[in-house]
């Protein structure tokens, strides 16, 4: 599971974002997209820990802050699963963690001072792009 557990989860030591926030923000992503389903164990903090070469610790305190917030269910015996969605299969989710990036976007055109139109059809163009 480790060589899985590296593919899943990465971090970037020279961030300002704290290593347990980006793991916290990888597992809601990977969660809203799919790639982790209601019900799927999640790796031990062990096993992520020694996979990224981190502090075990920064790894509890995410799947922990994971718990609280409802994302991660703490199943005795297995470790911690990811929670059962309900409603609208994650749309929301992932509307939710795309927004911040769209307004740091939009923050940075205004500031460029484009207009509308044009910032639409940019948005367009990169949208074929990443196809």
């Amino acid at each position: 599971m480790t060589e899985h557990t590296a593919q899943l989860f990465s971090i970037t030591t020279g961030s300002p974002e704290p290593i347990y926030r980006q793991l916290i923000e990888q597992v809601k992503r990977l969660a809203a997209a799919g790639v982790l389903a209601p019900g799927d164990t999640l790796p031990s903090v062990r096993e992520v820990a020694g996979a990224l070469a981190v502090n075990p610790m920064t790894v509890s305190k995410a799947w922990n802050l994971l718990e609280m917030e409802g994302a991660l269910e703490r199943i005795r015996g297995q470790g911690m699963q990811v929670a059962q969605r309900n409603g609208n299969g994650g749309r929301t989710e992932r509307e939710a963690l795309l927004r911040p990036a769209l307004e740091r976007a939009a923050r940075e055109a205004r500031q460029l001072e484009l207009d509308d139109h044009t910032i639409l059809e940019l948005f367009k163009q990169v949208l074929k792009e990443a196809k």
